[in-house]
């Protein structure tokens, strides 16, 4: 480095943003994440002793320490640390990367540890390019991701690494960093005298929404944009600390976690009953710009899975707000929006179409039984084959009803469908028990089996096989 490459990063000391300033330099300074970097834990101890062998994938929401603990590694370890942005490096820079870490290997016998920040930014031939040489140990990757890594990076790269998850500051945590801030006189306001109000500390604190870069964005727009008074005192109001972060920081990415976790909530709401959890998530989406049509196709799923024949009209108001949207769209369309939610949320619940899962395992399980003859189209074959012949047509018995086979024999008195006595449904089950009955009585039906329910876990793998 030159007089001039250090003027320059001296230069940039100061003039850089607050929150790169302001950025932890040691364990020591870090705020918040003390599962993995608390007195004792696993990571802290790697890092202290240098002895961070194995890869680590740091996953957490924006603002909550990823970079920043890759730093604090760098600072402390005697391996050689490279820095690559998966939004700006490729394949070719990743070569050059491994080239060099080869020949540090060879010549020196120096490990290389690699940070890859957004590593979720490179598909799957880039990270594919990363991978053998974190098997043979060319390399220690730390990979640093807002996305689920069990979705976003590949399955060898992740099998490889430890996952570290971190999560969003508390407004205690922030404030903590806040204050550091205005105290810090090498890098902060220290030197400044700056007033924080009280309330508008706790503002910033709660708006961030756990980002701390965000909580110190505005409070440096706060300082800078505010003239001092007479005494030379720059007064934070809460009237400065709300026009410096004007919005709250929703945290939402439509292909992200945030984004499956929040429908997430806001379905199991519903199903559970609650109406004001589901309107509060339902705003949460619509806030952050979630597309209104997506939320409408999983009240219709929801309709029919989790509302069913309890409520048989659940699934006509979905369906008829998803078309009531497409009319009018927003904002007026956030009216059938919120009535299909309300409505679902405080229907009758049964999950009894789910049967169909119970019939499509068994026909997994044991096969496709043989249609009975009776049953067979007879517009073909009934004069050979004698197909049809014996069906029995309902409309023409008392009650629009005859008890008759309509199973493959071995699968007589099975019954997969179990109604609920919710709602509507009761009169369904009152119907089908007698129905049921009359059934046994007429084929001589000795042995029911009611399947039982299946786990949720085993519906969703039977879905996958639907696919």
């Amino acid at each position: 480095m030159d007089l001039f490459d250090h003027a320059w990063q001296e230069r940039m000391k100061h003039e850089a943003p607050l929150a790169a300033r302001m950025r932890p330099r040691t364990l020591d300074e870090f705020v918040g994440q003390d599962h993995i970097i608390g007195p004792g834990r696993l990571l802290r101890r790697a890092i202290e002793t240098d002895k961070l062998f194995s890869s680590i994938i740091l996953w957490g929401p924006p603002g909550t320490g990823k970079t920043t603990l890759a730093q604090i590694i760098a600072n402390r370890t005697r391996s050689h640390f490279e820095t690559i942005s998966a939004v700006l490096a490729g394949i070719p820079e990743l070569r050059q990367v491994i080239q060099e870490a080869q020949e540090r290997r060879r010549l020196y016998q120096r490990r290389t540890i690699l940070f890859v920040d957004e590593v979720h930014r490179w598909n799957k031939a880039q990270q594919d390019a990363l991978l053998p040489h974190v098997e043979n140990g060319t390399i220690v990757f730390i990979g640093a991701t807002t996305e689920n890594p069990y979705f976003e990076v590949i399955g060898a790269l992740v099998s490889r690494s430890r996952v570290f998850q971190l999560y969003p500051l508390t407004p205690e945590q922030i404030g903590l960093i806040l204050d550091a801030a205005l105290t810090d006189r090498e890098r902060g306001y220290g030197e400044r005298r700056v007033h924080l109000d009280p309330l508008a500390r706790a503002h910033l604190a709660e708006v961030a929404g756990g980002d701390a870069r965000n909580a110190l964005n505005a409070l440096e727009l706060a300082v800078e944009s505010t003239p001092p008074d007479a005494e030379g005192v720059i007064h934070i109001t809460l009237d400065v600390a709300q026009e410096s972060i004007q919005r709250r920081a929703v945290l939402y990415d439509k292909d992200g976690d945030v984004h499956y976790d929040t429908i997430s909530a806001f379905i199991k709401s519903v199903r559970g009953s609650d109406p004001d959890a589901a309107l509060y998530w339902l705003a949460k989406m619509l806030y952050a710009g979630e597309d209104p049509r997506f939320i409408l196709r999983r009240l219709i799923i929801l309709a029919g899975e989790d509302i069913g024949l309890a409520d048989p009209f659940g699934l006509v108001i979905a369906t008829s707000a998803a078309q009531a949207f497409d009319y009018v769209g927003l904002p007026e369309g956030v009216y059938p929006l919120v009535e299909a939610t309300l409505y679902l949320a405080t229907a009758p619940k049964s999950n009894s179409t789910g049967a169909y899962f119970k019939a499509f395992e068994r026909i997994e399980q044991e096969g496709v039984g043989e249609v009975p003859a009776h049953l067979k189209d007879s517009h073909r074959d009934a004069a050979a084959l004698g197909h049809g012949k014996g069906y029995e047509y309902p409309h023409q018995y008392e009650g629009h009803f005859i008890p008759q086979q309509y199973l493959p024999k071995e699968l007589l008195g099975v019954y997969f469908y179990r109604p609920s006595e919710q709602g509507y449904e009761a009169q369904v089950k009152t119907r089908l028990e007698m129905w049921r009955e009359a059934q046994r009585k007429a084929l001589g039906i000795e042995r029911c089996e009611e399947v039982p329910e299946l786990t949720q876990d085993r519906i969703d793998e039977l879905k996958r096989h639907m696919k």
